[in-house]
């Protein structure tokens, strides 16, 4: 078995000096990108979840040797099985982040990368601390029991996660059409990142876009419907415990206070905003609402939550 690097350590220094250079352009031509409180929230996300990683990474690892050995085939190390892991690994991770989003038991992980209101490369690494215990590693299982070798898949997914990181930002427009056609680019990921109901739960991919035209979750970006960026309802400071936990804890909360055995189920299972009684926003319901407003030519007033929790009225500060 060949000694692999990890691409996201080796890509680590380029990601600090892109972090820098985005951060000069935004002082010089719009300094309400970056929030240093926010920023700093985000740089400590994902040291918290390098730290989690590392922790877990043993046991995903070992997880991964366990089910490989009941591989289907036997695939070695030559150039073009690296091209098609790579491939089939970013379709399981539109897969993965699909469910990220209509699942709340991975919700309750993932939304750590959403929340925050700003889009700039410092998002990218807002990252979760509890990726192990939302059991996100399930979704490459396949890849193993096909015969990939761990080895590969993950070199192959750290690739996956060096790509992402550049398009987190809102300096570069559109890129080429026949690149938009086919990559994940800025444009089609800040569709993603944005709380506007034209573009929720909308261009899941990674590397490959084509995955969203084929599946039917395609969404172009509009100039004449600019992206919000952050959560339906977003986290009224700073916090970095809440902004870790707060999902979790929003779960519990409601597993402990359903009615009955099948509640406490789609509380853990159902969209994020799923309610018994049907008395908050899920996406659906947010989308149906305006759809209806378009419709009638009513404006659009933002709902009051998706979360188990009532939000404050104003957003944290945007300059600090």
């Amino acid at each position: 078995m060949p000694n692999l690097p990890d691409p996201v350590d080796l890509a680590v220094p380029a990601f600090v000096l892109l972090v820098l250079a985005e951060m000069v352009v935004a002082r010089i031509k719009d300094r309400s990108r970056y929030c240093p409180r926010d920023t700093l929230t985000s740089l400590m996300l994902g040291f918290g979840s390098t730290i989690a990683g590392v922790l877990a990474g043993g046991l995903v690892f070992g997880m991964a040797v366990w089910v490989h050995q009941f591989r289907l085939f036997d695939i070695g190390y030559a150039w073009y099985w690296f091209i098609l892991a790579f491939v089939l690994d970013d379709l399981a991770y539109y897969v993965f982040h699909r469910s990220a989003h209509r699942v709340r038991w991975f919700w309750a992980s993932h939304v750590i990368h959403h929340s925050s209101q700003h889009y700039n490369l410092s998002t990218a690494l807002r990252q979760t601390w509890t990726g192990f215990f939302s059991l996100g590693f399930l979704f490459r299982l396949p890849l193993f029991l096909i015969g990939f070798p761990p080895a590969m898949v993950f070199f192959v997914a750290g690739l996956n996660l060096v790509y992402q990181f550049w398009i987190h930002t809102e300096v570069i427009g559109r890129m080429p059409r026949w690149f938009e056609a086919v990559m994940n680019t800025p444009s089609h990921h800040r569709v993603h990142h944005a709380t506007n109901p034209r573009y929720l739960d909308k261009n899941y991919a990674g590397v490959f876009i084509i995955w969203d035209r084929m599946f039917g979750t395609f969404e172009a970006e509009r100039d004449d419907d600019r992206p919000r960026y952050g959560i339906v309802k977003n986290l009224p400071d700073f916090n970095l415990i809440r902004a870790a936990f707060h999902e979790w804890w929003g779960i519990a909360k409601d597993v402990w206070t359903a009615p009955n055995w099948h509640a406490r189920l789609m509380y853990m299972i159902a969209p994020p905003g799923w309610s018994h009684d049907g008395s908050r926003d899920t996406s659906e319901t947010i989308k149906a609402r305006w759809l209806a407003r378009e419709e009638a030519g009513t404006a659009w007033k933002k709902p009051i939550s998706s979360s188990s929790e009532p939000g404050p009225e104003e957003a944290p500060p945007q300059v600090a």
